[in-house]
């Protein structure tokens, strides 16, 4: 009964004469505007304001607890379990609130590589979403637009606000994963990124199995031809640092690392917004034209993005095809990394520059994931940063136990000869309000010496705190900053904040089973 019911659900979502089918960017920019869901900024950018949701709703995302997921699903905060029959209800209401509206169908690509990539369908009541989506995902040429068939299909309805008391949900909100059906249900948000996180939480569950690493990183490739891979959480530089003028992008958020090497999920890239300007991130800034999507942007008088008004919110985001950038790789496919960087935004100015890690190490700040939230970016937060780790730096993503993308990474680096590398892209002399953020130009003279090899060649010392290798010179990067100690005034205040930072660290580690020696690879604190 659920199969037929979802066959029949799909079908009549995908048909019928007010059912448009993979229109292109100028249709769907025009027909977006007319109908009022979106504006055309002065740089020629769809313009679109979310409303009350201006990020993901984590707490309103559910997977269908059934035969397929019972037993391999991590379940959880994360991953919160679904009835079948509360999914079969919820999905007819969704499809009788979608039957007499005009709706837009994107059939696209996950996954870069022929060889693993995730055929998909989108079904939205808003034209603006199907751009979204059609910039973001991988397109198929018009040869294979034919024969496309999806294996998964997303149907968004942010204007079906479902019922808690009745649907067995917490809000007007959900994000659901049916993996039995192949179905992502999405209603009661106008936010664009649930449909891209959605299919990225998809692929970490399916790809695994097909000896996958599916990673939240972004990539790209020197002119040596070598691929360097970029971890971090929202804030941290992963966008802006792959999108290097010196080298060509692979992809900036979402990669799968296969037996053949490493292939961009998406077709495009979703960069934040905040602050941007083209004397600091000239590719990102040029790439927001006409195609591109932005969110919760302001526009001025003139019609101009007002990068620096938050009024909304500071979830600023600009989406567009991969193309944009220039010197791109396309298709999104590169070779076996040589190096590995975990990006962390370390808002207590105690972690180093850059750091060189063990294999060991490497573990554990992967299964840390670690950055940190500054104060009043959150409500209740207080003046004092706030520590977050997220395994793998993508927990809200996984399906699976951490452990087993950990171990998955592991062998990838070993096998591979991988160097890996904890670059801290906050502060430096002093916590958040005390010392300064590390400018964008010292973390990519430090990155790139790294990456070009010439960080080798200088002597590398351990600090005592986290018992981290860290160069002790860097050309273009003043010496006195690469220890973290010697960057601060107040020798004292670094030791007290060194020492509650690495505390967190250990507590949080007590969650994973992981070997004697990989615990043994984390902070100092005895």
């Amino acid at each position: 009964m659920a199969s037929l019911l979802a066959t029949d659900v799909l079908y009549s979502l995908a048909s019928g004469p007010r059912v448009r089918k993979n229109l292109p960017a100028s249709q769907l920019m025009e027909i977006a505007i007319k109908r009022g869901e979106a504006r055309l900024a002065a740089n020629g950018a769809l313009v679109a304001i979310t409303g009350t949701r201006t990020g993901r709703s984590p707490k309103d995302k559910f997977t269908v607890d059934d035969e397929i997921t019972h037993s391999v699903v991590d379940w959880g905060r994360v991953n919160q379990p679904f009835s079948p029959e509360k999914f079969e209800a919820l999905l007819e209401r969704v499809t009788d609130h979608l039957h007499d509206r005009d709706l837009f169908v994107q059939d696209l690509y996950c996954g870069a590589d022929p060889a693993y990539r995730l055929p998909i369908r989108v079904v939205t009541e808003y034209a603006w979403h199907s751009l979204f989506v059609r910039q973001l995902f991988v397109r198929p040429d018009a040869a294979h637009l034919p024969t496309h068939a999806p294996e998964f299909t997303v149907i968004a309805a942010p204007e079906f606000e479902a019922v808690p008391e009745r649907d067995g949900i917490r809000s007007e909100a959900f994000i659901i994963a049916d993996f039995s059906r192949r179905i992502v249900l999405i209603g009661g948000t106008k936010y664009a990124g649930e449909m891209k996180k959605s299919i990225f939480g998809v692929m970490n569950f399916i790809v695994p199995k097909r000896d996958v690493l599916p990673m939240h990183c972004s990539a790209n490739v020197g002119a040596d031809g070598v691929t360097a891979l970029f971890f971090g959480l929202s804030g941290t530089g992963k966008t802006t640092l792959s999108a290097d003028p010196a080298r060509r992008l692979i992809g900036d958020d979402e990669h799968g690392w296969s037996p053949a090497g490493v292939f961009n999920f998406e077709g495009g890239c979703y960069a934040k917004c905040i602050d941007l300007t083209e004397e600091k991130e000239p590719q990102i800034f040029r790439a927001i034209r006409f195609g591109s999507v932005l969110e919760n942007v302001i526009l001025d008088a003139e019609g101009c993005p007002d990068y620096f008004n938050i009024s909304l919110t500071e979830n600023t985001r600009a989406a567009y095809p991969v193309d944009f950038i220039e010197n791109a790789v396309i298709p999104g496919i590169g070779g076996h990394p040589r190096n590995v960087m975990f990006l962390a935004a370390d808002a207590f100015g105690v972690l180093p520059p850059i750091s060189r890690l063990t294999p060991e190490q490497a573990m554990y700040h992967f299964l840390s994931g670690y950055t940190a939230k500054l104060a009043g970016t959150e409500a209740g937060m207080g003046k004092d940063p706030a520590p977050e780790f997220s395994a793998c730096f993508g927990k809200p993503f996984l399906p699976l136990a951490p452990r087993v993308y950990a171990e998955m990474l592991g062998k990838r680096l070993k096998q591979h000869n991988a160097a890996c590398w904890l670059v801290n892209t906050g502060w430096s002399g002093g916590k958040f309000g005390i010392g300064k953020r590390m400018s964008l130009k010292i973390t990519r003279a430090l990155v790139n010496a790294a990456l070009d090899g010439r960080l080798e060649k200088f002597e590398f010392v351990t600090e005592p705190a986290f018992g981290l290798s860290i160069p002790v010179s860097c050309p273009d990067v003043p010496a006195e900053i690469l220890n973290p100690r010697n960057a601060w005034a107040d020798k004292a205040a670094y030791d007290k904040t060194v020492a509650e930072l690495a505390a967190k660290f250990e507590e949080n580690f007590k969650q994973f089973d992981a070997p004697e020696s990989v615990k043994a690879a984390g902070p100092r604190t005895r």
